[in-house]
């Protein structure tokens, strides 16, 4: 999928987006605040910068998660859709489980791994950081 273009949307199908080339990273985050967004142990993003991406169909709600955080959902069913922040300027994190294909593309890391369920673990060998990837190297 390196220079593929990959699409994806809601539940309902109301809201379509397109993302040209290939992502600039793909992570799990164990984050609690992306865990509450999804409902789930884990959140896995695909990060684009955000020319790559393109809404097709549908408008999504956005919640305000803090003052700088932005996450975008399908205001029919509720699916949650992405992750926008001020720290990570330029760039979109679309939720991998609203992708069409999301078998195409391999996670390559964990972030926020210190905040992870204590029950929950993968043994993909991936590398863990406490916090984002930008930060200091690996756990």
């Amino acid at each position: 999928m390196t220079d593929q273009s990959a699409t994806g949307g809601c539940l309902c199908g109301r809201i379509r987006y397109t993302a040209n080339g290939p992502p600039e990273w793909v992570a799990h985050c164990h984050c609690a605040t992306c865990r509450h967004h999804v409902a789930s142990p884990v959140a896995t993003f695909v990060g684009y910068r955000h020319d790559q991406v393109r809404f097709e169909a549908g408008e999504p709600a956005i919640y305000r998660s803090s003052p700088d955080v932005e996450r975008a959902f399908c205001p029919n069913c509720g699916t949650p859709l992405y992750y926008r922040s001020e720290r990570h300027a330029g760039e979109i994190h679309l939720l991998i489980g609203t992708f069409d294909a999301p078998g195409a593309i391999a996670p390559q890391f964990h972030v926020y791994f210190q905040e992870r369920l204590p029950w929950f673990d993968t043994a993909d060998g991936l590398p863990r950081y406490a916090g984002t990837a930008r930060g200091a190297g690996p756990m």
